[in-house]
This record gives structure tokens, sequence and C-alpha cells, in this order.
């Protein structure tokens, strides 16, 4: 697997949220909706998600192991500092 592709957009406001971003994986496969979220520890990759009737938020795509993690988290940080 290889990330193709990544468009990063700068989010203003007063939120956690610094930007959001999509992913293009293999040159086939789109993943939108990708949020840059600024912690304590620094920033990291929140999956796209939606929240289900109980309230709580479910992740709509993410990836299976933490090698795949691993690789979209440097991508779209790599390009979101890019973006300054």
């Amino acid at each position: 697997m290889e990330i193709t592709e990544v468009h990063v957009k700068k989010v203003n406001g007063e939120t956690k949220t610094r930007a959001t971003a999509s992913i293009v994986i293999d040159g086939v496969f789109v993943v939108r909706d990708l949020r840059v979220v600024e912690t304590e520890k620094g920033p990291f990759v929140a999956m796209p998600s939606r929240r289900a009737p109980n309230g709580e938020f479910r992740d709509i795509a993410y990836p299976i192991t933490a090698e795949a993690r691993e690789m979209i988290q440097k991508a779209v940080l790599a390009a979101y500092e890019k973006v300054g």
C-alpha cells in the first residue's frame, strides 16, 4: 500500500481541529475527512467518523494495522507542515 496523494486544508477557528485532509491510496482509493487535531502531546490524525445514535463517534474508515496507521499519520502530518 502506498499513499500517492495527500491534500490538506487548514481550518481557522478556536477548535482543536487544525486541518482537514484527504488521502489517495495506490492512486485508486480516496479517504476524505481525516482531521489534524492538536493535543498536549502534539498533532495527530483522526480518522473520518460519524455520530452513532447513542451519541458516540465511530470511525467509518480506519487502518487495521499499526504500520498502516503510522504511514497515514506521517504522510498527512508532513503535508500539514508544508501548508504552514
